[in-house]
């Protein structure tokens, strides 16, 4: 059965780019909503945006979605991979102002509020985005690819200069949790070289120590350093799991990025649902719901270091 939230859930803090200040809630809703976000600061126009691939704006170090009004949301990603690897398929996220805050740099704390008010089924089935046919995209030497499979699985590998980060490469069946186990406290990071450049181009104005995993050559600057050895590929899937939920429904599906980032997940999006014949919707028999993430989590899977 599709899914929604038992109860609201609200959660405050500075976006990491703008450096504002927003408070956002996650809403129950009806079966065949889907996810939208509500700019409760907006009144003089449409403020509903619709949680999809098709109106994300080109960025590279987030996700930014926004409405024919002009309406905006950016740094949706962490919420989006919280909601998917929960189950959960119907939700109103009310939020005022133009970014969702970072909290501490991962999806664990959106994780543990959803579990912590329950998750309720609906009466209507699930349906599920079935690939039939492989689909890449590439920039450079970055790669994202879709392909064939009866599971949701995830590929990452990242390459690095910084030697506390170098190499990484980790793969999951997002199946039984796995998202909630291995994923949701993995937090974002940088470079420490970067950090000045994004600051003059107007981001990461709100990244500190406490909300980012910042990295300077072989060091670790965030205190207590990283909480697994290959954090930073993990968060990588966890932002990869965020983009592909805007796909709208849960993939049956392998995806593979090698280097990518946000931007190419997208793009990847755009020509999977370019082909016609790359996919089918699905009505999910037992079998196949029990497979998609965020069947049966427990708040007691969140790693005790969230």
């Amino acid at each position: 059965m599709q899914t929604t939230i038992k109860s609201a859930v609200t959660f405050s803090g500075i976006g990491l780019h703008s450096g504002a200040l927003a408070t956002v809630t996650i809403n129950p809703a009806s079966a065949e909503y889907g996810v939208w976000f509500r700019r409760t600061d907006i009144h003089d126009r449409d403020a509903l945006v619709p949680a999809r691939w098709d109106v994300v704006q080109q960025g590279r170090l987030c996700t930014k979605i926004e409405n024919s009004a002009g309406v905006q949301v950016s740094t949706i990603e962490h919420i989006m991979a919280a909601l998917a690897g929960c189950g959960i398929h119907n939700a109103l996220i009310e939020i005022d102002g133009p970014e969702v805050p970072i909290l501490d740099g991962s999806a664990a704390e959106f994780v543990f509020g959803i579990l912590n008010r329950g998750v309720r089924e609906l009466s209507a089935p699930v349906r599920a985005i079935r690939v039939l046919k492989e689909v890449e995209v590439r920039e450079g030497e970055a790669v994202a690819r879709l392909s064939p499979s009866d599971i949701f699985e995830i590929n990452f590998h990242i390459q690095f200069e910084d030697a506390a980060i170098g190499q990484q490469e980790k793969s999951l069946n997002m199946a039984n949790g796995a998202f909630v186990k291995e994923l949701c406290n993995s937090r974002t990071f940088c470079r420490k070289a970067d950090i000045q450049t994004m600051r003059d181009n107007g981001l990461a104005l709100g990244g500190t120590l406490a909300n980012a995993l910042v990295v300077d050559g072989g060091t670790v600057m965030t205190p207590g350093g990283m909480r697994y050895e290959d954090e930073a590929v993990r968060h990588k899937m966890l932002d990869a799991l965020g983009d592909l939920a805007l796909a709208g429904a849960p993939l049956l599906a392998s995806y593979s990025g090698y280097r990518a980032g946000h931007a190419l997940t997208n793009k990847l999006l755009r020509e999977f649902f370019a082909r016609s014949d790359a996919y089918e919707m699905v009505q999910c028999d037992a079998d196949t719901a029990l497979r998609l993430p965020g069947v049966g989590v427990r708040r007691s899977d969140i790693p005790v270091a969230a």
